[in-house]
């Protein structure tokens, strides 16, 4: 018999039907995010209970290999298991001016990650009807509580994180690890958050406990700088 529109079906466990179920409809639409609909987003299959997932969000406009980049890091260092891409139907940071539409965006996502079983490009932002982070953080954990994400971003967004949405409470909802950028690391430390969090860092040493870490937790990540970002390709190509 098929599942009741918005449940999981029946041989899911009842502590992840009671998740699902207190989840509701996704924040922006009124359309329920089911988990057929999510599996669908995230190619075919929902995480598996206990696993280690990074959440690397952004407009990706376009995706290009500093964002491989950050996550093969976050495999390795992070020792997780996965790294989604959170493709953005619209951050509410930037304008709409210059920005592609959703699906061409999420295109170049996977062509960049073509061939990465364990980096994989998603709109399921668009499929939770979520925009802004902490929105998405919380419709992730409340479907998915077995699963342990650890957000992921670049310094640069470490500098300006004080403008987003309750932005402190990004912090107390998953770990967090931010990757060096050039020419931010001063400035990334120096950031509002890092201070307001400083007693919540781990030592770089310690990252790969990261994942099991109660939050708030961060760490900072000297990897591989990679200079590529998204505006300067933009340029190259008009």
């Amino acid at each position: 018999m098929p599942h009741s529109a918005g449940r999981p079906s029946d041989t899911t466990p009842r502590r992840i039907r009671n998740a699902w179920a207190a989840a509701g409809p996704s924040t922006l639409t009124s359309r329920p995010a089911t988990p057929r609909r999510l599996a669908r987003a995230l190619g075919g299959t929902l995480p598996a209970r206990g696993q280690r997932i990074g959440l690397l969000g952004g407009s990706f406009n376009p995706a290009h290999g500093g964002h491989l980049r950050i996550s093969e890091t976050a495999l390795q260092r992070l020792r997780l298991d996965a790294v989604w891409w959170l493709v953005s139907p619209q951050n509410p940071l930037k304008p709409k001016t210059g920005m592609a539409p959703l699906a061409e965006r999420l295109a170049s996502a996977r062509a960049v990650t073509n061939g990465r079983a364990r980096v994989r490009a998603t709109a399921i932002e668009a499929e939770l009807g979520t925009l802004r982070t902490l929105d998405t953080l919380r419709a992730l954990t409340c479907r998915f509580p077995e699963v342990r994400f650890v957000w992921l971003m670049g310094a640069d967004n470490l500098v300006q994180i004080d403008r987003w949405a309750n932005w402190p409470q990004i912090f107390r909802s998953v770990p967090v690890a931010v990757f060096d950028r050039p020419n931010y690391s001063l400035r990334a430390n120096a950031a509002k958050a890092a201070q307001h969090f400083r007693q919540a860092r781990l030592p770089e040493s310690k990252s790969g406990r990261l994942a099991e870490s109660k939050p708030p937790a961060w760490v900072f990540l000297h990897a591989t700088r990679d200079p590529r970002s998204a505006t300067e390709i933009r340029a190259q190509r008009r």
